[in-house]
């Protein structure tokens, strides 16, 4: 998925620390009610489609190895405007077939703002929203993967 905005300016680093832990609070958080994962990965450049290289990360990530297949990545090339939302074959099973169209619109409405940390927390709280009628948390459930931001290019790791 496409996003038609200009960014007001090209952060450096593009999120800052306080954004990061605000985005992977949101991921916990989210994550408190469902046996669900949801990871952020973002990088500079998007060669080809959003869903395509989200697709390829997803992989990339072990994200089709969670035990209830229910993982959900948001992809983001934030210089190149490009973003996409793609989750595993067991919530794909469950969710209505426009849920992944709407989560990206209610992003791309933030994108389209400059708020693209907004727009990623929208996303994400808007997925967790989904896992937790879908997989709800369990007793014993673990948290299978990490809830940092994956810097796909390494330029933004925080510290």
């Amino acid at each position: 998925m496409y996003y038609p905005c200009l960014f007001n300016q090209i952060y450096m680093p593009f999120l800052t620390e306080q954004e990061q832990d605000l985005i992977t609070s949101a991921i916990a958080e989210a994550e408190k009610l469902t046996s669900g994962e949801i990871r952020i990965a973002v990088e500079k450049h998007c060669p080809g489609e959003a869903l395509d290289r989200a697709t390829a990360y997803f992989t990339k990530l072990g994200m089709d190895k969670t035990a209830l297949r229910n993982g959900v990545l948001i992809y983001l090339a934030y210089v190149d405007h490009k973003f996409a939302i793609i989750g595993d074959k067991g919530i794909n099973k469950r969710v209505e077939p426009d849920f992944w169209e709407t989560t990206q619109i209610a992003m791309k409405a933030h994108f389209a703002g400059g708020n693209i940390v907004t727009g990623l927390i929208a996303g994400i709280t808007t997925a967790g929203e989904k896992l937790a009628l879908h997989f709800p948390y369990q007793s014993g459930d673990i948290n299978e993967l990490p809830n940092d931001i994956i810097f796909m290019d390494q330029s933004n790791k925080k510290l």
